[in-house]
């Protein structure tokens, strides 16, 4: 099935920053070039790992939960309301995205054994080799798309990004890169 384009994917990044500039003289368009191409990046390269998720039969928010436990470091456990507030959902939300992944055998739910009020969500064999295994087809996708940039220039174009991601940060930190808090 054909992705269906956005509004920006019927033009060029070229004549879409001139039909803003005929519209809102005040742009800028170096910076409207680089907004721009970053958001349609973005949004590619999120296609395209959803396109390699699905190939592992996992989905991108089941992705996000075997990702957030592995960051958590072994032993790959995190309760559902710490997974639930990285992740910037709802505790139902949580509950049923983990009764799915539990079915599906990616991460256990127990009882904590000190804490019986307490539950633990752990990460599976079976699901940290869902998550190695999508951590490969990533690094393959990554290296292919950056594969025209010297070493300096990634390394030159890294420190910029994350100059201005952290300056978002700084101006929008409650935001945590989530857009459900706009409402």
């Amino acid at each position: 099935m054909a992705e269906t384009p956005g509004p920006d994917d019927l033009l060029t990044l070229e004549e879409q920053i001139a039909a803003y500039q005929r519209e809102f003289q005040d742009l800028d368009p170096q910076v409207e070039q680089v907004v721009s191409a970053l958001s349609r990046l973005t949004r590619r390269m999120n296609v395209a790992y959803s396109r390699q998720s699905a190939t592992l039969g996992i989905s991108n928010s089941e992705w996000e939960v075997l990702k957030a436990l592995v960051l958590s470091g072994a032993p790959y456990q995190l309760g559902p309301g710490d997974l639930a507030k990285r992740l910037g959902l709802t505790p139902a939300a949580m509950t049923h995205r983990i009764d799915r992944m539990v079915n599906e055998g990616l991460v256990t739910r127990e009882r904590d054994a000190g804490n019986r009020v307490r539950v633990i969500v752990e990460l599976t064999p079976d699901g940290r080799e869902k998550w190695l295994e999508a951590m490969r087809q990533a690094t393959v996708f990554e290296e292919d798309l950056l594969q025209d940039l010297s070493s300096d220039e990634r390394g030159a174009l890294g420190e910029m990004l994350t100059r201005v991601l952290r300056r978002v940060e700084e101006a929008q930190p409650d935001a945590e890169g989530r857009l459900s808090d706009l409402g």
